[in-house]
């Protein structure tokens, strides 16, 4: 399968106040085929989220490049790599990130107007259908329960059929029965949309429904099969 996401020698470093520097990220390689799915396993301030921030050019790092559905994200210009972000990425977030001023509906459009799609709305509609949120298309995050915002946001991640969703700790905030129903969901969609998935858990069992493992270890990335 061809290459949908590359790292080459990732380093990231945070400048500090009156002490050393300190590396967040050193010397990471990875290779991501098209429609694998990936786990980055790691102990809490192991850099696994630091990663996936550079990977979805939310972050840049302080030295190597990453290439990104074709397109160098390390030498675009934020207004670039928003742009690369909107048209092939899709977010699935620990805390939800939905808009309080906004329906379930709306969220899941948001996305679609800000690339001026057709048919917006029944695009959204459907998909929220499709997550079992028919009845809830016009309530607003905060008269949602934990596992229907987390519903909603996954709708939101699919509805621009991205080329690769980033998923970080997705899980984490949701009581174990409801987490597995989101697990089978999102597992499901990407599934349906042969989307490349790339997660980021400390959950073993998460982890192990990807066709990939790999842990980080004090920024680093620990070779495969160890």
């Amino acid at each position: 399968m061809p290459v949908i996401l590359e790292a080459k020698a990732l380093q990231k470093i945070v400048k500090r106040v009156d002490a050393e520097p300190l590396p967040v990220l050193e010397d990471v390689n990875l290779s991501v085929e098209t429609g694998e799915t990936l786990a980055i396993v790691g102990a809490s301030g192991s850099g696994k989220s630091t990663l996936l921030g550079l990977l979805a050019g939310l972050d840049t790092p302080s030295s190597g490049e990453i290439v990104l559905a074709g397109e160098c994200l390390t030498t675009l210009d934020e207004e670039g790599k928003a742009g690369l972000r909107a048209r092939k990425v899709g977010f699935v977030f620990q805390s939800f990130h939905l808009l309080p001023g906004l329906s379930a509906l709306e969220n899941v459009m948001l996305p679609l107007e800000l690339l001026q799609w057709q048919n917006c709305e029944d695009k959204a509609r459907a998909l929220l259908y499709k997550v079992g949120l028919g009845e809830r298309l016009h309530h607003y995050p905060n008269q949602l329960s934990g596992g229907e915002q987390q519903r909603v946001a996954i709708a939101r991640a699919f509805v621009c059929e991205p080329a690769v969703l980033f998923a970080d700790e997705p899980t984490g905030n949701l009581d174990a029965r409801t987490a597995g129903k989101i697990v089978d969901l999102l597992f499901d969609l990407n599934r349906q949309n042969n989307t490349t998935l790339i997660l980021v858990t400390h959950d073993e069992k998460l982890a192990a429904r990807c066709s990939r493992t790999l842990r980080m270890q004090a920024g680093r990335l620990e070779p495969e099969g160890t």
